[in-house]
């Protein structure tokens, strides 16, 4: 597993990914042409990914996120050390807090 501020990434064995998501079209990119996992709403800092893969995202409140990194990536983010991932599927969770009520997903 892996941990970039209030991004989890956990492998995932691709016999456990589900052909729906396998088949399904991944999220744009950004302007900077990179997928990103999390953004930042104060800062405008991203965790992202800047080369080959593809990122789906799941139905549901928090969107569990899917990443496939075909020839393997890294993480980057403007305040912390990129993270090498070795190729393979992933998923992409993101921290989450209890207010109460609900639960909601940590600003950045």
């Amino acid at each position: 597993m892996y941990r970039q501020g209030d991004v989890l990434i956990a492998p995932v064995a691709e016999a456990a990914v589900p052909e729906r998501v396998k088949e399904a079209a991944g999220e744009p990119r950004d302007a900077r042409g990179r997928l990103v996992l999390a953004l930042g709403e104060v800062t405008g800092h991203a965790h992202a990914i800047p080369g080959p893969g593809r990122l789906v995202r799941e139905p549901g409140p928090f969107g569990p996120l899917l990443l496939e990194l075909p020839e393997g990536g890294r993480v980057v983010h403007e305040e912390h050390a990129p993270i090498p991932l070795p190729k393979g599927w992933y998923r992409v969770v993101r921290q989450r807090e209890y207010v109460p009520g609900a639960y909601r997903i940590v600003a950045d």
